[in-house]
């Protein structure tokens, strides 16, 4: 393809990692090989990029360039041949992040992620606010969590990001589905959830009632929570017990109660649904009801 376009567009160059830059002069695309070329745009028509956008993607010259690893891993995770030359050492997960637009400069927030690992680790941008890390597997107990990352990054640089953590993976089979799936998922499972950083375990209830119409969602949430579909404070406190895996004496404190002042409104919504909380199946029930809701 690169050929054909060459005798069509002279100016066309490939980028290579001796280049310091891409040449804002230029428009850059993505080919289907994931080989990222640029024509000068005193060359190109509006009727030329209309016609380049149909079979290249547009690459967006802000976000940071390439490593060799980083194009290594683009061309395995969009392509349906594993790269037989492409070895994994080490167990890896996908990593899919988003913060806002506009909220960091790419290049700065790459910086600051590998200021956080022993060794730089590989990010494939989506755009310029969402992408996916990918991290080997560690024997170091000292590694960071993503909870602190998270905390680090709103600190230092007042960046406030969302991460969903994919499982390990040992090899490359499926590896272009476990990318996709994972970043779909993660787009679904924060439009239900405020937490910021979710494992692919936590996710599998938002994805559940993610798959659930609309008005199977709305009947849950009614049969479940009855009088109390309205009630946010009860509910929010039903929420919280919830996340303190159903300890009552961190609820009360994490809510500010007593804890026979907690205990008497679980009773209360006892008598009042027939749902025990404090018991798992319930719980689980009571969960998907909120989730629900949202």
């Amino acid at each position: 393809m690169i050929n054909q376009l060459r005798k069509i567009y002279s100016s066309l160059l490939v980028y290579s990692e001796r280049k310091d830059n891409l040449d804002r002069t230029y428009k850059w695309f993505v080919t289907d090989d994931n080989e990222i070329i640029g024509i000068s745009e005193e060359e190109l028509t509006s009727k030329d990029l209309s016609l380049l956008t149909t079979f290249l993607l547009p690459y967006n010259i802000n976000l940071p360039l390439p490593t060799a690893e980083e194009q290594k891993w683009r061309n395995t995770v969009h392509s349906t041949e594993v790269n037989p030359n492409f070895e994994i050492k080490n167990p890896y997960r996908f990593i899919y992040f988003s913060i806002k637009k506009n909220q960091i400069d790419p290049i700065i927030f790459k910086d600051a992620i590998h200021e956080l690992f022993a060794n730089p680790v590989p990010i494939l941008w989506e755009n310029g606010h969402e992408g996916i890390i990918i991290e080997e597997q560690t024997v170091y107990e000292d590694s960071i969590s993503f909870e602190e990352i998270k905390d680090i990054l709103m600190s230092d640089l007042y960046v406030k990001i969302n991460f969903f953590i994919g499982s390990y993976k040992d090899g490359l089979e499926d590896i272009a589905q476990y990318y996709h799936s994972l970043i779909n998922a993660a787009k679904k499972v924060f439009i239900y959830t405020n937490k910021t950083v979710v494992t692919y375990i936590d996710a599998v209830p938002y994805l559940l009632i993610n798959q659930t119409e609309s008005d199977l969602r709305s009947d849950i949430g009614k049969t479940i929570l009855q009088e109390y579909i309205n009630d946010e404070e009860t509910l929010k406190m039903i929420e919280t017990f919830l996340q303190c895996n159903l300890n009552i004496s961190e609820t009360a404190k994490v809510l500010h109660m007593h804890r026979n002042s907690l205990q008497y409104r679980l009773d209360r919504f006892f008598e009042k649904t027939g749902i025990d909380v404090r018991q798992f199946h319930h719980a689980m029930t009571v969960y998907l009801a909120l989730l629900a809701r949202k």
